[in-house]
């Protein structure tokens, strides 16, 4: 059987990158899914594409009522709710400390963050109706270390998804519900460019042109791509995830446990002789 056979899922930044590349394995594991998005064309063609099984709304994750009316409208389109995936985001202000704007940290908040919360608190009622679900949501490596360059406040954000996982795990356990988050690496995506400084004209080009910037910037070397993310979050959402909550599954290519190990031309001489080995 599928691995979302008949379950109901929602998908936050539906329209593209990780949130389309997640929508498309989640309808191909049979979920009747809703996607939520602000790019209206893209998500409802992308709603086309998927077929009758697929939903589109208009939703602002900053905005609690825009949040709200999207969980209802999963429920009255498809009778419940089982998964939410609060992946909708985006770069963020960006400067030094001495330079973010009190109204960009706030607004980069909202979405990031704030977003996050919206999702899980309208979640939680419909999946406690429901006898259970899964929310996953997207955190990042950024969350975890501050050593890749991102901006203050998409870090400050990120580390705040991952430790609201965690509390919340605690509190929707009991009920069934299953809350877990995935922290992307360095994923050819052009948000992901944006995030870290990019040029815009850059950031908005096709995927296959910012891939290989991302190729050796981990011990895997290539790029990640928006379909590593769809098959971790895939796995939370599912039952083989079963007795997995309150975690922080790190998917990067090994960016995190360090750079690849090439030994230089001296290191690999005394090597050589160390084994035994003939030049």
């Amino acid at each position: 059987m599928a691995e979302l056979q008949d379950k109901v899922a929602i998908v936050t930044g539906a329209a593209s990158g990780i949130g389309q590349a997640t929508a498309r394995r989640f309808a191909e594991e049979g979920a009747r899914v809703v996607l939520a998005d602000i790019e209206d064309e893209m998500g409802r063609q992308l709603a086309h594409d998927l077929g009758a099984e697929a939903s589109y709304v208009h939703a602002d994750v900053a905005s609690e009522a825009e949040v709200e009316a999207m969980v209802a409208h999963a429920v009255a389109t498809f009778g419940g709710l089982d998964v939410i995936y609060n992946n909708a985001g985006f770069s963020g202000v960006t400067g030094g400390i001495e330079e973010i704007p009190a109204d960009g940290w706030a607004h980069t908040m909202d979405v990031l963050l704030k977003g996050v919360y919206f999702g899980m608190k309208h979640a939680a009622k419909a999946m406690k109706a429901r006898g259970g679900g899964a929310i996953v949501s997207t955190a990042s490596i950024a969350g975890i270390t501050t050593g890749i360059s991102a901006p203050h406040v998409y870090n400050v954000a990120k580390a705040g998804v991952i430790h609201m996982t965690k509390s919340v795990a605690v509190e929707l356990g009991p009920h069934g519900i299953r809350v877990n988050c995935v922290c992307p690496g360095f994923i050819a995506t052009p948000i992901f460019a944006r995030s870290l400084g990019m040029p815009s004209q850059m950031a908005q080009g096709t995927v296959e042109t910012i891939r290989p910037l991302f190729d050796d910037l981990q011990p895997i070397r290539r790029a990640g791509r928006p379909e590593d993310i769809a098959e971790a979050v895939l796995w939370l959402a599912s039952e083989k995830a079963g007795f997995v909550t309150g975690h922080a599954l790190v998917v990067d290519g090994g960016v995190t446990a360090g750079t690849k190990w090439e030994p230089s031309s001296e290191r690999a001489r005394m090597l050589k002789e160390a084994m035994g080995a003939e030049d």
